[in-house]
């Protein structure tokens, strides 16, 4: 008899998820428990928003009432999005969140991410079926209204917590070991009402699951992982995917007039429309081991690219430029490794990042029609790189490791002035200067990290810090990436969008 049960509920179970239908990132939606208002779940592909309507009379106790959205993911991984509650709601205890379960069943164990109604932020869970749901280890009280980030991670038998208001840092909320759960389980958003008479609304964006490596992954020996193009509104903080693939690609610019960006893969070049599309190959002469720094003039003219000559020094990266519309690429450095980072607003010097007889990285320009380079610092010990001019030319942006965390930096177009311009306990990388010179965005890898190292597939915050006026910098995206995510000039030409690359 409870062999002909257990199979009635897993016939029940896979009924349901086989009559879900796909809703944008989420192959299953329903109702978790028979509740009396069942809702309803909604996406927007232009915006990549989810809108989930749910009732419910609660999450709690030994069964659960609720609408959940979900895929079915094995082994570790981490959840981010936005939440926020529509309208004011009727009940102060309505839930919204990441929730990681078991099954389908209402009374199956699971970890929950949840925001309340009235701000109560906390990470509950039951750890076994039918079992009475557990008290929280912390209670924290965030805006009732305003939008949330929330985070929920998965790695091994442990599960984190993380939350933010907009424009901060992650937190970390709860911690909690639940091995009862299976390696391969439901994950997805939900919403709760809390009265089994009401509807309640909640949108979800920016959603994005990740299936991380390993800390020590190197992703030379191992393969790498997907990868995703996004768009991001720098203003509003809305994100949209426009290409994903499983393999590499990074370093996306925008092409001149703002309708398509500039990407590479595999050695190549390739353009796609803004909005998303089929990839087309940019032809760069005979090049064909092309690495993530590249970009175009000022006035729109001209392209820099640096290339790998095999059997040289470094990998044999050397910098090269074009005309954008089409010509034979012309090597700018003989010596290597070289690798190009920023134009000049004059169109006629390039800023690049080279190792000499030191052994140590540093910034030099070149005219690119001909002459001697010309260094522009002159390190013996640290890390610099990443120059990038400001519109109007005054300033050179870098990062630079001098007092044992890598940090933003500006010069003189001399090399004159150098002077700290962040102070914090991230590593900075890449500082990109807004079209009107007024803001600079970055990305910043997390403390753990060697200083002189930008790897592949870590945690990583892109930032954004006012120029022209006092202020600190905060974060606009919260995403998984490093190496390859913003290492090039990414700004549209109108100042309102960003594009990098995440992975998955």
């Amino acid at each position: 008899m409870k062999v002909l049960s257990f199979l009635l509920l897993l016939f029940f179970q896979t009924a349901v998820l086989a009559q879900d239908n796909p809703t944008g990132i989420f192959r299953y939606q329903t109702a978790i428990g028979n509740p009396q208002r069942a809702g309803s779940t909604h996406y927007d592909a232009a915006t990549q928003t989810y809108t989930l309507q749910g009732g419910g009379y609660n999450i709690w106790f030994n069964r659960d009432e609720f609408r959940y959205a979900y895929n079915v993911v094995k082994g570790d991984f981490i959840l981010t999005a936005n939440f926020q509650f529509t309208g004011a709601g009727t009940n102060g205890h309505r839930k919204i969140g990441w929730m990681v379960r078991e099954s389908t069943d209402a009374q199956a164990s699971h970890m929950s991410a949840v925001v309340h109604g009235d701000g109560l932020t906390v990470l509950q869970w039951r750890p076994l079926r039918g079992a009475f749901m557990r008290d929280p280890q912390d209670e924290l009280f965030f805006s009732k209204r305003g939008p949330q980030i929330i985070q929920l991670e998965r790695s091994g038998k442990k599960f984190i917590m993380r939350v933010a208001n907009p424009g901060e840092p992650l937190q970390t909320v709860g911690e909690k070991e639940l091995p009862e759960l299976p390696d391969s389980a439901l994950a997805g958003i939900f919403i709760c009402s809390h009265d089994s008479n009401v509807v309640e609304e909640m949108r979800a964006w920016n959603v994005r699951i990740v299936k991380p490596v390993r800390d020590n992954y190197n992703a030379y020996r191992g393969g790498f992982i997907g990868s995703r193009l996004e768009v991001m509104d720098v203003w509003s903080g809305q994100r949209k995917i426009i290409h994903e693939s499983p393999g590499r690609f990074e370093a996306p610019n925008f092409m001149p007039g703002g309708k398509k960006l500039l990407f590479n893969a595999e050695g190549s070049l390739y353009t796609i429309p803004v909005e998303g599309g089929t990839p087309e190959k940019f032809v760069v002469g005979d090049l064909t081991e092309l690495n993530n720094d590249h970009g175009i003039s000022f006035d729109g003219k001209m392209l820099a690219v640096s290339h790998h000559r095999r059997g040289l020094p470094g990998g044999g990266s050397t910098v090269y430029v074009m005309p954008l519309a089409g010509g034979t690429p012309t090597l700018l450095t003989p010596k290597t490794p070289s690798y190009w980072h920023g134009w000049a607003p004059n169109n006629k010097e390039v800023l690049y990042v080279a190792q000499r007889d030191s052994g140590v990285y540093n910034i030099y320009k070149m005219n690119i029609n001909g002459g001697a380079e010309i260094p522009l610092t002159n390190n013996r010990t640290g890390h610099v790189d990443g120059p990038e001019y400001a519109p109007d030319g005054k300033y050179i942006y870098y990062n630079a490791n001098v007092t044992g965390t890598m940090q933003i930096w500006r010069m003189k177009p001399d090399g004159s002035g150098k002077e700290q311009i962040t102070f914090d306990g991230y590593h900075n990388w890449f500082p990109h200067i807004s079209p009107d010179g007024k803001w600079m965005v970055f990305i910043s890898f997390p403390p753990e990290i060697d200083p002189a190292d930008h790897p592949f597939y870590k945690r990583v915050l892109l930032r954004l810090m006012p120029l022209t006026s006092p202020g600190s910098p905060r974060v606009i995206a919260y995403g998984y990436g490093g190496q390859g995510t913003i290492n090039v000039p990414s700004w549209s030409p109108d100042g309102r969008y960003l594009a990098f690359v995440s992975n998955f």
